[in-house]
């Protein structure tokens, strides 16, 4: 079954269903029982897709989480989150311990680090930073204490592109276990866990969602794998409400259409920047000038709407003379909506062992689903205000 047919099919089991198309939102607290014995045969079973009590979930959430999970060939099972970053957390603690030692792409999204030095280290667990460029030479930064490798490609406003084969072959090697944010290509641009990825990892609140309406997150994880993650997850009582979980159903049915449409929007609009004076250089995966780019055309199936641009000098100012007066992108954060978004960014003061240098200061786009020719114009008036800044202050 290819990934188009997967994500609408996905989920919809006939006992969750029943004649309807979609599965119904059940919003739920208490569950009934017939009897006493009901009850304590449930207590003690504690298996997915049965009714026990709202915490556990109901088929509003159980279908999402077998969708998602159909999606990564190879996977056990799917756990949902009310966030990407309550994602990321559980997926850390149901694999490491005190004692423990973290690597941790350096490229990675800034509350994961910010997690890992509030919560982690707290609790006796070190994180050391790797180049995300470092591929088989992760071997070289093991200790005797290293228990995970957690990648994100392409990374977070950087978008550097892991060799995310190299790394798990070494990870595997050493009985170590992989955790990928894959929010920015999902599964039908990278199946992770098909490329050996222990634990891969959706803020759902992107394209899943794809609508900017909910906040949502996803954790797969393979047979070895997913018991431990399941388990942290109940005790730290994460639930998903039912009404969220609808709208990443509701958004996952069209997830393989919008992805193309973000890829195709996102290549002209990169393509057209990448010709432009007033830009030094565009980080675009797709782009041969991106860091990364051969592991993108050997492991990717395509690119989304999400890449940063470098302006050829000027400051803070000049760069925001040019978002600010955009017509067709909001300032704002997260992506993968419909609507397209500009946001400054400054990677310098987020990296531990790689330095950030660029010509001038960076923007990070997300081209939505409007077209690209309008999302075009509206960047050469911005590019023309960057130009006038610059002028004026010189």
């Amino acid at each position: 079954m290819r990934d188009e047919t997967k994500v609408i099919s996905g989920g919809r089991r006939p006992e969750w269903t029943g004649p309807i198309v979609n599965p119904p939102v059940y919003r739920a607290s208490t569950i009934l029982f017939e009897n006493c014995a009901a009850l304590k045969d449930g207590a003690g079973r504690n298996a997915d897709g049965e009714f026990h009590y709202g915490r556990r979930g109901t088929p509003t959430q159980w279908a999402l989480a077998d969708a998602l999970t159909a999606l990564e060939p190879g996977a056990e099972g799917t756990m949902l989150f009310p966030s990407g970053v309550a994602a990321i957390a559980a997926a850390l603690l149901s694999v490491l311990k005190s004692g423990d030692e973290l690597l941790m792409v350096d490229s990675v999204y800034e509350p994961t680090r910010a997690f890992c030095r509030q919560v982690l280290a707290p609790m006796g667990i070190t994180t050391r930073y790797y180049d995300p460029l470092v591929g088989a030479g992760i071997a070289d930064l093991l200790s005797d204490n290293t228990a995970a490798i957690f990648l994100e490609s392409p990374g977070s406003l950087t978008f550097e592109v892991q060799d995310i084969p190299a790394i798990v072959a070494v990870a595997k090697a050493r009985g170590i276990v992989t955790l990928l944010d894959n929010t920015w290509a999902t599964p039908l641009f990278f199946p992770a866990i098909a490329a050996g990825v222990d634990l891969s990892i959706l803020a759902c609140t992107k394209y899943v969602v794809g609508h900017s309406d909910a906040m949502l997150g996803s954790v797969t994880a393979t047979a070895a794998y997913y018991p431990k993650l399941r388990k942290t997850a109940q005790l730290f009582g994460q639930h998903v409400a039912p009404d969220d979980a609808f709208l990443g159903l509701r958004g996952l049915r069209t997830l393989a259409v919008r992805l193309k449409a973000h890829e195709e929007g996102a290549l002209t609009v990169a393509r057209w920047l990448d010709g432009r004076p007033e830009v030094a250089a565009v980080l675009h995966p797709a782009l041969p000038s991106c860091p990364g780019h051969e592991s993108w055309v050997r492991d990717f199936k395509g690119s989304s709407g999400l890449f940063g641009f470098v302006l050829a000098g000027g400051d803070a100012a000049a760069r925001a003379a040019l978002i600010d007066g955009l017509g067709h992108f909001g300032i704002g954060y997260s992506w993968g909506g419909f609507e397209s978004l500009a946001l400054p960014v400054e990677p310098s003061s987020l990296r531990t062992v790689t330095n950030w240098q660029a010509a001038g200061p960076l923007v990070r786009l997300h081209i939505g689903l409007e077209h690209p020719d309008d999302l075009i114009a509206d960047l050469e008036r911005g590019l023309a205000r960057y130009e006038a800044c610059i002028r004026n202050t010189a």
